[in-house]
């Protein structure tokens, strides 16, 4: 009786990630007795929680973008990072003109901004001209940015770092004067909503998991999957535009050699933790939500346990191997035959009752 509740939620495409993400928690609140504990500080509510959302900000728009990618055409983008990069250094450039160091802004702010989210869709548009229409892999279409994309920026900046002075600036990363809640946060759950709203309520959520799952029978019923698959990339480069932006407004400079490196990495493994298939197709937005604040949550707990930056790498290549083999249809039969013998090897009551005339008789 047991083993159809127990397959229900074993068998939900968010029962590892939630079941990661709890362990994880657990974990903090054994080293970290105050972990829920949330005060305001500086005008800005302060703790263990508000700092992984806060942190988890760029790496959680990020993976809105790459979901879609990962579920329309099987592949990665691993551009993502020196888009934002790009994005980042014309939005710095605009607003300090020649100099590296300034408090006024040398162009319209709204302009700087839409230059650098412009930088970003042209560069998701790149990526999908050459995975839609030229047919390249995906991997290797966006190894072009991701080998060629940080050197793009710093030939805008000419290789210097530009520090946005202008108070104005951090206000997208940082906090609205009078907002307790930092920024990153806010347009981070924003664009999970406007992502969410955009797959759930227009056919677009449907036409990428119907092309991920059979590109050549969604061309048979009068889908465009070049299109589609266009469009993916485009919103994913939009999306580290975005990023980009909110990064480098975060620290108040731009820094091309630094900024969201190594973020594609994270951004494919919270995909993969929240139960999202690297084959394509069907996803879950929610899925890869949870999975980006895990992925934080365990970067911010490895760094209070002493972790060396460099050794972090070693840690998420662990979690890679246990979700891949989690999610192996082997592992998960075995894991059926286990419950089912547990459940089996339950002694069952022997004795049976009948009603004779009134009288129980027990065999």
């Amino acid at each position: 009786m047991l083993e159809t509740p127990l397959r229900k939620i074993f068998g939900h495409k968010l029962a590892i990630p939630l079941l990661v993400l709890t362990a994880v928690i657990v974990q903090n609140i054994i080293s970290t007795p105050n972990f829920f504990d949330i005060s305001i500080k500086n005008g800005l509510l302060s703790g263990y929680i508000p700092s992984i959302m806060d942190e988890a900000g760029e790496l959680l728009i990020i993976t809105l973008g790459m979901t879609l990618v990962i579920a329309v055409s099987g592949g990665v983008d691993l551009s993502v990072g020196p888009i934002m990069a790009i994005a980042a250094s014309f939005c710095g450039l605009l607003l300090n003109g020649s100099e590296y160091r300034t408090d006024v802004f040398q162009n319209p702010y709204i302009l700087a901004l839409f230059i650098g989210l412009l930088a970003g869709v042209l560069c998701g548009a790149f990526n999908g001209i050459m995975v839609s229409y030229l047919k390249i892999q995906p991997m290797i279409a966006t190894l072009i940015l991701f080998t060629a994309g940080r050197s793009i920026a710093k030939l805008i900046t000419h290789g210097q770092t530009i520090y946005i002075m202008n108070p104005v600036y951090k206000y997208l990363g940082v906090q609205i004067p009078g907002v307790p809640i930092r920024t990153t946060i806010l347009i981070s759950l924003l664009f999970v909503i406007l992502v969410t709203l955009l797959v759930k309520l227009t056919s677009l959520g449907l036409y990428v998991q119907s092309v991920g799952i059979n590109g050549s029978a969604a061309r048979l019923v009068g889908l465009n999957s070049n299109a589609v698959k266009f469009m993916a990339f485009v919103i994913c480069g939009l999306l580290a535009g975005v990023a980009g932006l909110v990064g480098s407004s975060g620290v108040g400079s731009v820094n091309s050699g630094e900024l969201g490196m190594s973020i594609e990495m994270d951004a494919i493994l919270a995909v993969a933790l929240g139960g999202n298939s690297l084959s394509g197709g069907k996803f879950s937005i929610a899925g890869s939500v949870i999975g980006a604040y895990t992925i934080q949550a365990i970067t911010t707990t490895l760094y209070a346990m002493n972790v060396r930056p460099d050794q972090l790498n070693v840690f998420k290549a662990l979690i890679i191997v246990v979700i891949i083999v989690a999610s192996s249809e082997i592992f998960k039969e075995r894991i059926k035959r286990l419950i089912r013998r547990i459940l089996s090897s339950i002694p069952k009551s022997s004795k049976k009752t009948t009603v004779v005339g009134g009288c129980s008789d027990e065999n």
